[in-house]
């Protein structure tokens, strides 16, 4: 069955220069190179975009009714833009941790509630519990609000079990909902994301060295591995040992640092060669430069310092003023309970000082190149372009920026992954 869209308002096509390569600086805004203005119609044929041409042109082609073999969306002159990508979630874990909010209202940290029992060990003490059959709803539910939400390809941790077994399940679990759902699904174990209650630093690097990767690598669902690598979790020291024991094995990696101080994370995921280096609010200027002239991406999770009360001190604007590559992301966890792009995207324009078309190519294209491995070009998404996949969105408005304008509401029409209609 093939798909047209006709009568859209401007298309945010973002399928300039080399697809493989984010954008930066100035070619973020770069809306001529970026938008097409006017009429246009987008012919779907199985997962491929076909065409791209005038609205009037593709009707006189191929008609404007329904048939056995094409359906019709008038569009009625809403804008289009790519499908986003969110490049960081913790996508699985079972629990409620709702009442840390009074705990940061009476001061503690993040720190303080994890020493008392709460943060990630509480998650992990519920997740360890969970069914293979329970995560997979919960994991099944919440693809379902994102694809509401307009993502259409996600990165996916493990990270909250913590033993080799409850590891391999939550990879198991993401292996099945890449498989079952149209969700674009790229895993990352996370092994390294606390140390279990009754375990010391050194045993439990050891253990993930030389027991959890290699069965990680074994099973074959992980793309990636992370570690969480700030001080009072991991060490530079451990981060490098874990990295250095994945990438033996096969595992880029892409990596949580510089979240609460400047721990020189970002620097030594530059100097590891990490896809990419994530939070990254503390980073100092100079692991910035050494990132981008490294190609380390930067990835910045503004929804979780907004939901901590922290100041967001990510500095957009000094990326783009540098030429900096970056992405934007969810960071959807326990603490963090949201899918939504387009509220990034609000953040990104309301509070940091993006344009929204910025914020679109942060949300879209450039996570996008840090998810490439192996992927032929042809079905690099992130982008709107013939022979490209039909990952799309139309939005509830005849403006491409209303995407991230909507705070509290949802400014997605119709989310198409890989040319079906998916909410």
């Amino acid at each position: 069955m093939r798909l047209l869209l006709l009568n859209s308002g401007p298309v945010a096509t973002l399928a300039c220069g080399d697809l493989n390569s984010p954008l930066t600086g100035a070619d973020m805004s770069d809306t001529e190179s970026m938008v097409q203005d006017g009429d246009n119609g987008i012919l779907i044929d199985s997962d491929i975009i076909a065409k791209i041409s005038q609205s009037e042109e593709l009707a006189d082609e191929f008609g404007t009714e329904d048939n056995s073999t094409l359906r019709i969306i008038d569009c009625e002159g809403k804008a289009i833009i790519p499908g986003f990508v969110d490049s960081h979630t913790h996508l699985l874990w079972e629990g409620d941790r709702s009442n840390e909010m009074q705990l940061r209202h009476k001061g503690l940290t993040y720190s303080d509630i994890a020493k008392s029992g709460g943060g990630i060990q509480k998650t992990v003490d519920f997740t360890r519990s969970a069914s293979i059959e329970s995560l997979t709803k919960l994991g099944q539910r919440r693809i379902s609000r994102a694809f509401e939400f307009g993502t259409t390809t996600m990165e996916c941790k493990s990270g909250y079990g913590l033993t080799v077994n409850s590891e391999l399940k939550l990879l198991e679990v993401n292996q099945f909902l890449s498989e079952q759902t149209p969700m674009g699904i790229h895993s990352t174990w996370l092994g390294a994301h606390d140390v279990p209650k009754g375990t010391n630093m050194d045993d439990y690097v050891d253990e993930l060295i030389h027991v959890q990767l290699p069965a990680v690598v074994e099973q074959g669902y992980a793309k990636y591995a992370d570690v969480f690598c700030e001080p009072g979790w991991f060490s530079l020291e451990h981060t490098e040992l874990i990295v250095k024991a994945a990438k033996k094995l096969g595992l880029a990696s892409r990596l949580h640092v510089d979240e609460f101080v400047d721990g020189g994370g970002l620097q030594l995921a530059t100097e590891l060669g990490a896809i990419s280096g994530d939070h990254v609010g503390h980073s100092s200027e100079t692991a910035r430069q050494s990132a981008s002239d490294s190609g380390v991406m930067q990835t910045f999770l503004p929804g979780t310092p907004y939901i901590l009360g922290h100041n967001l001190e990510t500095p957009l604007r000094q990326c783009i003023e540098n030429n900096w590559p970056f992405s934007l992301a969810t960071d959807f966890n326990p603490n963090c309970r949201s899918l939504s792009m387009p509220f990034v995207g609000s953040l990104a324009t309301h509070r940091l000082g993006l344009s929204p078309i910025e914020a679109l190519v942060a949300v879209t294209r450039n996570p996008a190149t840090t998810l490439l491995n192996s992927t032929p070009v042809q079905q690099v998404t992130g982008s709107i372009r013939e022979g490209g996949p039909a990952d799309l969105l139309i939005l509830d408005s005849q403006y491409i920026d209303a995407w991230c304008q909507m705070p509290g509401d949802n400014p997605i029409y119709r989310t198409i992954k890989s040319g079906d209609i998916v909410n």
